[in-house]
């Protein structure tokens, strides 16, 4: 059963957008049609998967980018477009994105503008507050996608509202830093707020002729990033160590236990929402970039040498735990 999850954090820089390229490209080799979506105005997921001639080409008139696809709705002059999503380059297996578009940003006023008025049952707003979510759904069924990655922007805006709105699942990347956790506190309390906003819209509109999201992402866990590595009992700095120790209460308290109690969380066995931790992999990151391809099929060709060739190889590694997670959550009766 396909399955949408979004990456999604209002605190930047943790590396997010490198996280799920990487995961993506992973659960393509393993055999799963992976569909990527780029909802985060910088586009860095756009231009990481696709040369710039396609790029440009996606912004086009009769491009495939994200707001092509909603522009007829953002003008009101129609609805969504059905455009396929573009191919991934360098990827080993089937891997398709819809390109972000910087246009994007503009759609984020009229969702803000017809928000309240959607909550009231207005047939012309709701139809803005699911194009996007409706759109990717048309291009999931296209490729036959087995699960969707969204790549959000690090922001609590009507954007985010309503494309995670869309998402059955949703994981938070994390620093080890003062700002990933005041972080937390903001986010919980806004999940929880969007929850009643999407239960009252669904209440006003009862007519199958539009999809409309439920509004009710459900919570994975949570993956630390950029961290970098010392050879103790956690592999981190004891400066790092410091804020890693108060992350996890924080995302206990602030989002799992708020989650909970509207039932929008997975209930772990071990009760540990740690689905991984990504060392900070410096120099291999821009080597990756330039090539448009993941750091593990990154070699000499590319640029790279010495040790740096191991390290590229072996850093799929530090993926396995949440590909794991996430070829078990594509399971039936998960």
């Amino acid at each position: 059963m396909r399955k949408i999850i979004s990456i999604f954090n209002n605190k930047g820089g943790v590396g997010k957008t490198t996280y799920m390229y990487h995961v993506a490209h992973l659960l393509a080799k393993r055999g799963r049609t992976v569909l990527m979506v780029d909802c985060d105005s910088q586009c860095n997921l756009t231009a990481y998967s696709l040369q710039d001639s396609d790029i440009r080409r996606s912004w086009g008139t009769e491009g495939n980018s994200i707001f092509r696809n909603i522009e007829p709705v953002y003008r009101t002059t129609g609805d969504i477009r059905n455009r396929a999503p573009s191919r991934a380059l360098n990827a080993q297996g089937n891997l398709f994105i819809i390109p972000g578009d910087l246009r994007l940003s503009d759609f984020e006023d009229r969702l803000g503008d017809t928000w309240n008025s959607a909550k009231g049952g207005s047939e012309p707003d709701i139809r803005a507050q699911s194009a996007i979510h409706r759109y990717i759904h048309l291009a999931a069924e296209k490729i036959n996608a087995d699960i969707v990655l969204i790549d959000l922007g690090p922001n609590l805006g009507a954007l985010n509202r309503a494309v995670l709105a869309s998402s059955d699942y949703f994981i938070t990347p994390v620093a080890p830093d003062l700002f990933s956790i005041q972080g937390t506190e903001n986010l919980g309390n806004k999940l929880v707020a969007w929850r009643r906003d999407w239960d009252q819209l669904n209440l006003a509109w009862q007519d199958n002729a539009i999809s409309v999201p439920l509004g009710r992402p459900t919570y994975l866990g949570y993956v630390v990033q950029q961290h970098n590595i010392r050879s103790n009992a956690n592999g981190m700095t004891d400066g790092w160590k410091i804020y890693g120790n108060e992350l996890v209460p924080a995302i206990n308290n602030n989002i799992v236990n708020k989650l909970k109690v509207i039932d929008q969380v997975i209930e772990w066995d071990d009760n540990d929402y740690n689905l991984g931790q990504i060392p900070n992999l410096h120099s291999l990151v821009p080597y990756s970039m330039d090539a448009k391809k993941p750091i593990f099929y990154c070699n000499s060709s590319d640029g790279l040498k010495g040790a740096h060739i191991n390290k590229a190889r072996e850093s799929a590694d530090h993926f396995d735990g949440i590909v794991n997670t996430l070829d078990q959550a594509l399971e039936p009766g998960f």
